[in-house]
């Protein structure tokens, strides 16, 4: 088996992937040759009210779980975020996924589909 094709068969949704699955799919997608442009278009986009978000949804949420999470998601052809999933599912994990669930994000590139992300959140102390 080529390694082109070992990669896109781990890029490949499975039906019912599991969370780590999925974040590792996305780091796949990420690492790939089209990766890095598509992170600096999506975070050009994102990146202020991500931060506003995560804020909001901090102080909305007391007392506050400022634990570390990780959220995943599916990006479609047009940009939207469907099949969005944290781990742990806290508070503010829940919160941040419904704020992402509304938002577009660029066009992914062509491949895989539909293209993963997946967001490390984390407060430094």
């Amino acid at each position: 088996m080529s390694a082109l094709l070992a990669l896109a068969l781990q890029l490949s949704p499975a039906a019912g992937a599991d969370f780590h699955a999925r974040v590792t799919q996305a780091k796949l997608a990420e690492g790939a040759a089209t990766g890095p442009a598509y992170q600096k278009q999506v975070w050009d986009r994102i990146g202020k009210p991500t931060t506003d978000a995560y804020k909001s949804c901090i102080d909305s949420n007391k007392p506050t779980d400022k634990g570390p999470f990780t959220l995943v998601a599916n990006v479609t052809a047009d940009g939207r975020l469907v099949q969005i999933d944290v781990q742990p599912q806290t508070a503010v994990a829940k919160c941040m996924a419904g704020q992402f669930a509304s938002w577009m994000l660029p066009a992914p590139p062509a491949q895989p589909k539909p293209y993963p992300i997946e967001i490390d959140f984390s407060i430094a102390k």
